[in-house]
């Protein structure tokens, strides 16, 4: 990691063509990506909303932006505001559009979530996320063609309803999003599904041939997409009824919380989703 820029983000590319803004001083270490094209760029999600992403982009290229939010969670959508083109799946739409107030975002900043200082002037007292209406709803199979190179939109969910990956089938590349990483897969919301997190990885898994590289939100990037065989195995147990190898009790946001441990990667379930029998 180099030196952080606003005293928050640390930037480099990853692949050609492809540049991660990830924000490493938050437990969440939380990845976008900006992709280039001859004509356009596309920026895979938006961040926290704790530094100024659109200050950031601004600096690496003058190519008009699009940017293609893989689903609406806080971490992601921070800074979808400061964009004039900005798409999600259309389940996704509502949340985006409504944002987040600081009660709600308050315990994602508590010390403990932090791993480094918080950029000079911002206030935790007051974070919160502006909502931003989407100019564009999108759906499994489109693509986006930033000239000279394109994005195919694979609709992936389970983690959430919306969930997005994009695959550079050109380069044999997936950005995998919140949909495959190494770390702690989250099937924890009310909205998650793991049965439909199978099919997802199932679908995912069957690329494998076809790809070099994955590029996640979370966790060390890039990473191999072998991976994928190791989640989906996973995933079919846990919709199996396998047992958790830990349940999370307590007040902390993991109570609650059955944990599924399979080599590098945990699969998080909430006990009470509505989709776990």
């Amino acid at each position: 990691m180099g030196a952080l820029r606003q005293g928050w983000f640390d930037v480099r590319e990853v692949a050609p063509g492809i540049v991660v803004v990830e924000e490493p001083s938050h437990s969440e270490k939380v990845k976008s990506y900006l992709v280039l094209g001859m004509e356009r760029a596309a920026l895979i999600d938006t961040g926290m909303g704790i530094g100024n992403l659109r200050r950031e982009v601004n600096a690496i290229t003058s190519l008009p932006v699009i940017v293609l939010q893989s689903h609406a969670h806080f971490d992601h959508v921070g800074d979808a505001w400061r964009f004039d083109d900005v798409r999600v799946h259309a389940s996704e739409a509502a949340a985006l559009q409504r944002g987040r107030d600081a009660e709600t975002l308050s315990g994602w900043l508590d010390p403990r979530e932090l791993t480094g200082p918080l950029p000079d002037g911002f206030d935790p007292a007051t974070y919160h996320l502006r909502g931003k209406a989407p100019t564009t709803l999108l759906s499994d199979g489109d693509e986006i063609d930033l000239g000279g190179r394109t994005l195919k939109v694979l609709h992936c969910p389970g983690h959430s309803p919306g969930s997005l990956a994009f695959w550079d089938k050109a380069a044999r590349l997936l950005i995998s999003t919140d949909v495959a990483y190494l770390r702690e897969l989250y099937a924890l919301n009310p909205d998650s599904s793991v049965t439909d997190y199978l099919v997802s990885l199932r679908r995912l898994e069957v690329m494998i041939p076809d790809l070099d590289v994955m590029l996640p939100s979370h966790g060390p990037t890039p990473i191999d997409p072998s991976h994928l065989t190791v989640m989906a195995h996973g995933m079919q147990q846990i919709v199996d009824g396998r047992e958790p190898d830990e349940r999370a009790v307590g007040t902390d946001r993991y109570a609650g919380i059955d944990k599924h441990h399979f080599g590098e990667t945990s699969i998080l379930v909430g006990r009470t989703n509505p989709f776990v029998g």
